[in-house]
């Protein structure tokens, strides 16, 4: 994590450590490269079209074809998110036979999605 837990925001705009030593919340910051990859993340994240397919990859592997069907699309849309989903490591695709399956790539992408949901639903 790229904070410490025991510290706490002033009205100065700066960080009190558990130690009541004051530095500014710049130095507390991460990378800037990392946070220039954050924020394509959530760039990503942030259509809705792509959010719905991730939900519907949540329940289970699908291939284009279900999931232009599932979600009123059509099939080219559907891959074209996929290839965004897919370069972004936030879905991995099996093929088997002539039909390839999505799925998500891993737990961390169910998590985030729940997280989110639960945030705005409070």
């Amino acid at each position: 994590m790229w904070y410490n837990k025991y510290m706490e925001f002033n009205t100065d705009n700066k960080m009190k450590t558990d130690k009541h030593q004051y530095i500014t919340t710049k130095c507390q910051l991460p990378d800037i490269n990392i946070l220039y990859e954050l924020s394509d993340f959530f760039k990503i994240m942030g259509d809705s079209t792509r959010l719905q397919l991730l939900w519907a990859l949540e329940e289970s592997e699908l291939c284009v074809g279900e999931l232009a069907e599932l979600l009123n699309m059509t099939k080219s849309a559907v891959s074209h998110q996929l290839k965004v989903l897919k370069t972004a490591k936030l879905v991995r695709s099996r093929k088997d036979g002539k039909n390839v399956y999505y799925s998500l790539n891993d737990h961390h992408v169910k998590l985030i999605l729940e997280k989110a949901l639960e945030h705005i639903c409070e």
